[in-house]
């Protein structure tokens, strides 16, 4: 799996399209906030393309110093169930030297907890914590999340550090205002 940085419009727009396609509003900034990370040191798009180029999946990223955090994979709904989101994760995973998070729904539908079987396949857990996801979009509400991690569980006490960098490095948020 080879970064693929986005140089143009047209490689932004397949993206965000894939992306509008794939999470529900709650789960996405706005086109301008998501292109703006495009610009952060941390933040890293992988993709994955057919032979003429076009995006068939991405996978977008936080390379913080203490952990790695997947904010989003999706792949296209034309080409869904081949196994790419698969090979994109492991090839991620396969290079990560410290811990990977990110972030699953409850698991209270049956959508939810294949999403959730998907990753425990790739070896994630799913850790009891309480989390929520601070707003992406002006107007909404915190968004109740839980915490996959990889390749282990993880402690309360690494839990709360995990989720402090996600507040303040991800989110942009004060992360004692948040528990």
């Amino acid at each position: 799996m080879k970064e693929q940085p986005i140089i143009n419009e047209t490689e932004f727009n397949e993206i965000f399209a894939i992306m509008e396609a794939s999470f529900p509003v709650s789960e996405i900034r706005t086109r301008s906030g998501q292109q703006a990370l495009l610009n952060h040191p941390y933040y890293h798009l992988y993709t994955r393309r057919n032979e003429e180029g076009q995006i068939l999946a991405f996978l977008a990223a936080w390379e913080l110093p203490e952990l790695r955090f997947v904010e989003h994979i999706a792949v296209n709904p034309e080409v869904r169930s081949g196994g790419i989101g698969r090979e994109l994760m492991s090839g991620f995973l396969a290079r990560s030297d410290k811990p990977v998070l990110l972030e699953v729904e409850p698991p209270d539908g049956e959508l939810e907890q294949r999403r959730i079987g998907f990753y425990e396949r790739l070896g994630f857990y799913l850790n009891p914590y309480e989390y929520v996801q601070p707003p992406l979009r002006a107007g909404q509400a915190d968004l109740p999340l839980h915490i996959m991690t990889y390749p282990e569980p993880v402690t309360v006490e690494q839990f709360e550090r995990f989720r402090e960098l996600l507040y303040t490095e991800v989110y942009g948020v004060d992360a004692r205002s948040r528990v």
